[in-house]
């Protein structure tokens, strides 16, 4: 069946096609580096065919990932390096989803499950976050939702796009879950190094045999561009099937992103990048929290980890707010909620750095808000 294309990225394709914004409330990622910030860790006669060494992508970029995932008890060769953290989730789903399968997960969340899911013939099952508890998810409510025809359990923590963490005993609860059921159980960590209550989630990879982590260098460190990411799970047939299916897709990996990803991650070098990433996204996260509490229409939860949160505003919808602050004079970028399914919503974001224009951008979402155009 033919993958048709979600609310998000048709709404991305749109707003790239008409003249570019001025400002933006939603970036989700750290404010990208540079290439000369990595220029003299990189070796000028590096070879750019494959990495000669491992399909499976670079050794020592695989430990690194092992490393900031906190799964160094597990073995290089139980990660699969890929293309972002979105071929990872499309291998897995491809692989390990046949017609007439269920697969849950949770809403909001990220959309691409229900795409695949759809286009293989899966049944979407989904689990709904308690805006009321500030988007929690409940481990019970993902129990009820199994059923003998349940193949996998996909949710994103930190939660895309609340920022809500699911908290260490729920992971348990549910990787006991899909251990007692035989379910595959991925969890997409592409917003995880970015925690602003508690620390960061272990990954569910070393909690159970059905575990699967995905993530990337993309949202924390902001290097989306690399398009350098990974899946760790302790299955090598899992690890095996999605690398074969890769190598029909985007083949072997690109040996310039795993080398700059291999420098990103080293220990002393992501440590400071994350320092630094949260101390920016800290300050910006305050600035909009003080932003939403001053504005009548809007309110929300603020993220627990990553740079973006939903918002609901009243009077109006999300997509007729987003696309009225595209036109001029606002010339604003916002993500309407309905790339959630959430229509009384939008989803705004403190990444990006100064080149994003947050302020101005805010300025300009208040003067519409009170403009009474909607």
């Amino acid at each position: 069946m033919k993958v048709t294309i979600h609310k998000l990225f048709e709404y991305f394709i749109e707003t790239a096609a008409a003249e570019p914004p001025e400002c933006f409330i939603g970036f989700s990622f750290a404010r990208p580096p540079r290439l000369k910030d990595f220029l003299a860790d990189l070796d000028p006669e590096l070879s750019l065919d494959w990495n000669g060494a491992s399909f499976l992508g670079l050794p020592a970029l695989r430990n690194r990932v092992l490393d900031q995932a906190g799964l160094s008890d597990l073995s290089p060769d139980d990660v699969l390096i890929t293309a972002g953290t979105a071929e990872a989730n499309y291998l897995l789903f491809r692989q390990l989803l046949a017609s007439g399968d269920e697969i849950i997960t949770e809403t909001p969340g990220w959309p691409q499950a229900g795409n695949i899911a759809k286009s293989i013939g899966a049944r979407l099952v989904e689990v709904p976050r308690d805006e009321s508890q500030g988007w929690h998810l409940d481990p019970q409510a993902v129990a009820r939702a199994i059923t003998p025809r349940t193949r996998m359990i996909f949710l994103t923590n930190p939660n895309n796009p609340t920022g809500r963490l699911i908290p260490e005993s729920d992971l348990r609860a549910l990787a006991d879950l899909a251990e007692r059921h035989g379910i595959w159980l991925v969890v997409d960590e592409v917003y995880a190094g970015l925690e602003w209550v508690g620390h960061r989630m272990p990954s569910v990879a070393g909690m159970t045999r059905f575990g699967i982590t995905t993530g990337s260098v993309s949202k924390a460190l902001g290097l989306q561009g690399l398009r350098t990411g990974w899946m760790i799970c302790q299955s090598p047939q899992v690890i095996c099937d999605a690398m074969i299916l890769r190598e029909n897709g985007s083949e072997i990996m690109n040996i310039l992103g795993e080398h700059i990803a291999e420098v990103a991650l080293r220990p002393d070098r992501l440590a400071g990048s994350l320092a630094q990433a949260r101390k920016d996204g800290a300050a910006t996260l305050d600035r909009l929290e003080a932003f939403v509490d001053g504005q009548a229409r809007l309110g929300w939860h603020r993220p627990e980890a990553g740079l973006i949160g939903l918002a609901r505003v009243e009077g109006t919808d999300g997509e007729s707010l987003a696309r009225a602050l595209l036109q001029p004079p606002y010339r604003t970028f916002l993500l309407p909620g309905s790339a959630y399914g959430l229509p009384q919503h939008v989803r705004i974001g403190a990444g990006g750095g100064p080149e994003a224009r947050l302020e101005e951008g805010l300025g300009r979402l208040s003067a519409l808000l009170c403009s009474g155009q909607i």
